[in-house]
């Protein structure tokens, strides 16, 4: 079933709904979130500024003149204020790019509330990827399949978003059930760190089954010199059982009949859930990577 708009909260946007979600979909969020900024006259390349210290066209500050400084810069007025060569430093701007890499593997091909988490993770790659653009920053990414990994350039146009998000609508169109599992995420990190070498903005949209302790390093490899955000989606029945009662529950081979109404399964089965999650967090914040939890019900804030 294609995904459909369904209503949010006061001071959400509209979330998409079902198992699926098409190109057209992820193609009319761009409308939700805007067009880019014009840039103004005065700005070169990128909407940024960076720490480094350089000739570009942001004013930093005036100081005094030191030899290898370009003499084109120097403030005649403080000069001759001050009676000693003054010159002016600027900020230099520098471009960063935005990578997207979002998964479409089999351990998000579930859900209970309102769409499967594959089709949840689609629509905020999708949200991202066209703020970035409307942010006038080259937007690429990785999507992680079932079977294979797409990968796009960072490139600033509307074009670009389009194949990045019609390979993100391939992918989950392609999930079925009883697909074996793929640990993407993890095994993607070396391959990651290979399209972002410094200087990025990545966001990793995921449910994050295929993240592991051992993956540690390469977290910290990847955000020593990128700026990582991780958004993890889960379903609500993943943090709860159902209400008390009778379930069968099948994923398409197997069944498991089970009574949530065992008071000790509902805790275990929460406490499995909370460890997980904790141990989610720590390791991104160990590594340095901005995490956030949302889940499939949950409509995007912006």
């Amino acid at each position: 079933m294609p995904a459909s708009p369904v209503d949010a909260p006061a001071g959400a946007v509209p979330m998409l709904r079902g198992a699926y979600v098409e190109r057209r979909d992820l193609l009319a969020l761009r409308d939700q979130i805007g067009r880019p900024r014009r840039r103004r006259a005065r700005r070169e390349r990128g909407e940024r500024s960076s720490r480094v210290r350089g000739r570009g066209m942001d004013f930093a500050e005036v100081r005094a003149y030191q030899p290898g400084d370009d003499v084109r810069t120097i403030d005649w007025r403080v000069t001759a204020r001050r009676n000693t060569v003054h010159t002016k430093v600027f900020h230099e701007e520098r471009e960063r790019p935005t990578l997207i890499v979002v998964e479409q593997t089999p351990s998000l091909f579930f859900g209970s509330r309102v769409r499967l988490k594959s089709a949840a993770a689609a629509e905020h790659a999708a949200r991202l990827a066209w703020l970035s653009l409307a942010r006038r920053e080259r937007v690429g990414g990785l999507v992680l399949g079932a079977q294979d990994t797409a990968r796009h350039r960072p490139l600033a146009s509307v074009q670009a978003v389009a194949r990045l998000l019609g390979d993100v609508a391939c992918a989950n169109q392609a999930l079925a059930r009883g697909q074996a599992p793929r640990p993407a995420l993890g095994a993607a990190l070396a391959d990651i760190t290979t399209a972002a070498r410094g200087g990025h903005r990545i966001f990793l949209v995921s449910d994050c089954y295929g993240i592991a302790p051992e993956d540690r390093r390469a977290l910290l490899r990847l955000a020593r010199s990128n700026d990582v955000h991780a958004l993890f989606v889960y379903d609500p029945l993943e943090l709860e059982l159902p209400p008390a009662d009778q379930y069968q529950v099948t994923d398409g081979e197997r069944v498991v009949a089970f009574d949530s109404a065992n008071t000790g399964l509902r805790r275990s089965y929460r406490e499995r859930f909370s460890a997980r999650r904790d141990a989610l967090l720590g390791l991104c914040r160990d590594a340095g990577v901005h995490a956030q939890l949302v889940a499939t019900d949950q409509p995007w804030l912006p």
